[in-house]
């Protein structure tokens, strides 16, 4: 006999990066289990509250994180999943209906962690504008300065400005402005990716070297802004998958007859992805400092050994030299580093060919590039693909 399909509505924004991941943890529940959901979601995957009192369904799983979706949502006669960020005021919380929450603290804890370990001192945020539908970001920026308080220290937060076409050359000045006022060396966490993309960008412009004078770590390993920057972009991943998981698996209960108000669970961080731009490794030569800068923007273009130390303005024996004193290694083994870090996250993506890979990371050939791996990595890009998609499945 044939189970009555129930019709469920999901509220989310697919162009954030967090709710297309909490999108993909409902459908990666579906998947695994035999719930039978006839889903309601935007023809264009946006977030649309008018009329949504009216429809007659039989429960919605929604992004809290707007206060609009809450208020919309208050009276609704069908069982609701609550999906957004942590808050420390449990006023804050929505009442009456169960709640997911990504752990803010421990998101900027993972973050600031990190840029710790890598040997930074000092530390700053660049949030985003205050606003009801920003409270979230607002929580991340209290638990930044709640853990530099723990540790005797100063954090500064910077938010900048709403950023449209009309207002960006403003914005980017301002980030400039903002950067060159900071101490260095200093890591700096973004309250997004989007956010740290747009602060990697400036200082591109204003010529500060990533990560040797700021090392950037964002928020939401979106893979689409990673391949918007010129310097890969470390980030902290959020458990999103596992709370779209967790918000599914308590509507199915729910449906069933379970009563689960109030219920409230919060997700970990599931890591970090670490990429060139929180790589920071002090160094005290200004040539090689400028020359690494140039590397991780230019590597896989194919750059050579005598075009780093034209950028530099040295003579390619002495930029050599500098290398060897402050790395122990030459200029083109920090470009091959680069081309290689590049191909493996490339390969960990899994939605390239091998071939593809290779050319877009400035090796000459796929075979020359099955020849590095083999030298540096014991593998072939085939069996580094396939081991990296292997774990990713194995963790899911």
């Amino acid at each position: 006999m044939k189970t009555k399909a129930h019709r469920i509505a999901l509220l989310f924004n697919a162009n954030k990066s967090f709710d297309r991941e909490v999108t993909a943890g409902i459908a990666a529940y579906l998947g695994s289990t035999r719930a039978a959901w006839d889903l309601f979601l935007e023809e264009d995957f946006r977030l649309r509250l008018a009329g949504i009192e009216r429809w007659q369904g039989d429960g919605i799983i929604a992004d809290f994180d707007d206060p609009a979706v809450a208020a919309a949502l208050s009276r609704c006669s069908v069982p609701v999943v609550a999906v957004g960020g942590s808050y420390s005021d449990e006023a804050d919380y929505p009442r009456g209906v169960p709640y997911v929450a990504t752990d803010n603290f421990k998101l900027i804890k993972l973050a600031r962690d990190h840029l710790i370990d890598v040997g930074l001192h000092r530390f700053a945020m660049f949030s985003l504008p205050k606003a009801k539908e920003n409270r979230w970001a607002q929580e991340r920026e209290n638990a930044f300065l709640n853990l530099m308080q723990e540790d005797q220290m100063e954090g500064e937060i910077f938010r900048g400005c709403e950023t449209s076409a009309s207002s960006w050359d403003e914005a980017v000045q301002g980030q400039i402005a903002w950067l060159r006022s900071l101490p260095k060396p200093i890591g700096i966490i973004g309250v997004t990716d989007a956010r740290a993309r747009q602060l990697l960008q400036a200082c591109t412009i204003a010529g500060i070297e990533v990560p040797e004078q700021v090392a950037l770590i964002g928020i939401d390993n979106d893979p689409l802004v990673r391949m918007l920057t010129r310097i890969p972009l470390s980030s902290v991943i959020q458990g999103a998958q596992e709370m779209g998981r967790t918000a599914a698996h308590l509507l199915d209960q729910m449906l069933h007859g379970v009563r689960l108000a109030d219920t409230r669970i919060q997700v970990p961080p599931a890591g970090i992805n670490v990429f060139a731009s929180s790589q920071h490794q002090p160094v005290k030569h200004p040539h090689v400092m400028r020359a690494r800068h140039f590397i991780r923007q230019y590597a896989c273009q194919g750059i050579k050994t005598h075009q780093v130390a034209e950028y530099v303005g040295v003579s390619r024996s002495s930029l050599e030299a500098y290398f060897r004193q402050e790395l122990g290694c030459s200029v083109h083994d920090v470009i091959l580093r680069f081309k290689l870090d590049a191909a493996k996250a490339g390969l960990e993506c899994g939605e390239r060919s091998i071939a593809d890979v290779a050319l877009g990371c400035g090796f000459t050939s796929t075979q020359y590039m099955h020849l590095v791996f083999k030298r540096e990595l014991g593998c072939t890009p085939r069996a580094y693909r396939d081991r990296a998609l292997g774990e990713t499945t194995a963790a899911a």
